[in-house]
């Protein structure tokens, strides 16, 4: 007998997961369809970003940076030490062990909420059925309301086949049991720069090649001129303007070669990350009858509330338009499933926050001061840099700054923008302002705890309209 649901959810990562749970909260007899298996071979849950993402990459960078500590900044707190050395098979193992926890916490929440998973390659067919292949052979269930979340996997590039051993993509990068003695990164985005600092961190000497001459274009360009100085000082070699033109592993080795400013250049690393973006997994995805429209780069159509052109059916997170970010495929997942229950959800895309998690980490949310200025917008700005801050002072973690951008007529804060200590969190308290249109000025009136890292943030603010206390004013009110 065919299986019907008011709510059926093809993948289970922290869009297709969300959206799951939040239809079964709303009585909405709801299945979720996952294929992928861990390496024991059992179904994991969470997606790329539980199982080879966000979580995995966070559980390194944290190992890493207290490796660097403790080799290099704990002498400061008077704190003496010798010989500190780094396992890193136990890395990875700590690392395992926190994606495990996760993956398995989701299946808690799926069986304490009463959603029913269904293992396997989920696709759908017209009129709202969804064809499941999984280990016991097909299976058809039918749906009133069918979301696809389905996700992303890494962008391969000719001049670089991935073979996993010594040319990997970021799911392999996860897994070295050694540290490279030279290693090489294809792309100067979020995911190669933090797995850059990962492995540079415990003495690899890391050369990242970014084809493109601007660091972290969509950044604000403040941030991304600290960013770079930053990077660099820690040891990164990024070239800027270095287009990969082709490779050869030679044993052990791979020879990269690539052009730059300069012409023909070769390359030698021990290991190679190939980091240049993700594509949508929609290949076998939709039927040939199934209605439901994608452009050429395999993202679907949707509308702003992430309707397909098939009445019943949505798409969420990366298969859709708009930034590849775990938080904002949950937040649609939200969205659609308080819609298809009647409620007037919406979602606020201009207000997304993008986090890049090195150290220092790399935040903001709304718009860039050189944007607003290409769109004729006056504005003002205010920074405060950590250098100033009590409690950076006293974590010895001064690098960096936060910049408030204002609109010059309202006063309306347009965009905030850190880089520095707890960057991901400060920012968050920029979106809430900013979603309730609060002014530069109402922001430097509230009040923040003495001592905090967001003192930074309080600083900024008033900083834009010239009255900043803890540092000189550019201007007088």
């Amino acid at each position: 007998m065919t299986q019907k649901f008011d709510v059926v959810v093809i993948g289970a990562g922290p869009g297709g997961y969300v959206a799951a749970i939040k239809a079964a909260q709303l009585g909405l007899k709801t299945a979720c369809i996952e294929k992928y298996q861990d390496g024991e071979g059992k179904l994991a849950l969470g997606g790329t970003c539980l199982n080879v993402g966000c979580i995995p990459s966070k559980a390194l960078l944290d190992s890493s940076w207290k490796f660097h500590e403790a080799q290099d900044g704990f002498a400061i707190h008077g704190i003496n030490h010798a010989g500190v050395t780094m396992d890193v098979p136990a890395m990875i193992g700590r690392k395992a062990n926190i994606v495990k926890n996760l993956t398995g916490g989701v299946a808690g929440l799926f069986k304490s909420n009463g959603v029913t998973v269904l293992q396997g390659h989920g696709k759908l067919l017209a009129g709202k059925k969804v064809e499941v292949t999984g280990p016991n052979g097909v299976e058809i269930v039918e749906a009133d309301n069918v979301i696809l979340a389905s996700g992303s996997r890494p962008i391969d590039i000719p001049p670089a086949p991935v073979d996993q051993k010594i040319i990997v993509d970021s799911t392999g990068a996860l897994e070295f049991q050694q540290v490279p003695k030279r290693l090489g990164v294809i792309g100067a985005g979020v995911i190669g720069l933090e797995l850059g600092s990962v492995w540079s961190r415990l003495g690899a000497e890391v050369t990242v090649l970014e084809a493109l001459d601007t660091f972290l274009m969509a950044a604000d360009t403040a941030v991304s001129k600290e960013a770079l100085k930053t990077l660099t000082k820690q040891g990164l070699d990024i070239k800027l303007g270095a287009r990969v033109t082709g490779s050869e592993v030679q044993g052990e080795e791979v020879l990269v070669k690539y052009t730059d400013a300069n012409g023909e250049q070769t390359i030698t690393f021990d290991k190679l990350i190939v980091a240049v973006g993700r594509r949508p997994v929609t290949t076998d995805l939709l039927a040939s009858d199934s209605g439901v429209d994608i452009d050429e780069r395999g993202f679907i159509y949707v509308d702003d509330y992430c309707a397909t052109s098939v009445p019943g059916v949505y798409a969420i997170g990366d298969v859709v338009r708009g930034l590849m970010l775990a938080h904002k495929a949950s937040e649609e997942g939200i969205m659609v499933v308080e819609r298809i229950k009647g409620h007037k959800a919406v979602m606020n895309y201009d207000l997304i926050p993008s986090v890049i998690y090195t150290h220092p980490e790399i935040a903001w949310v709304g718009k860039t001061e050189q944007a607003l200025k290409a769109e004729g917008i006056e504005v003002n700005v205010g920074s405060f840099p950590f250098a100033a801050s009590g409690r950076a002072m006293a974590a010895n973690d001064t690098g960096g700054f936060v910049k408030v951008i204002a609109d010059a007529k309202t006063d309306r804060v347009l965009g905030v923008h850190v880089i520095g200590p707890s960057a991901a969190e400060l920012v968050q308290q920029g979106a809430i302002a900013m979603e309730f249109g609060t002014s530069a000025e109402d922001l430097g009136m509230m009040v923040f705890s003495h001592p905090t890292l967001s003192e930074a943030l309080h600083e900024a603010a008033l900083a834009v309209n010239g009255g900043a206390i803890h540092i000189a004013n550019r201007k007088k009110r």
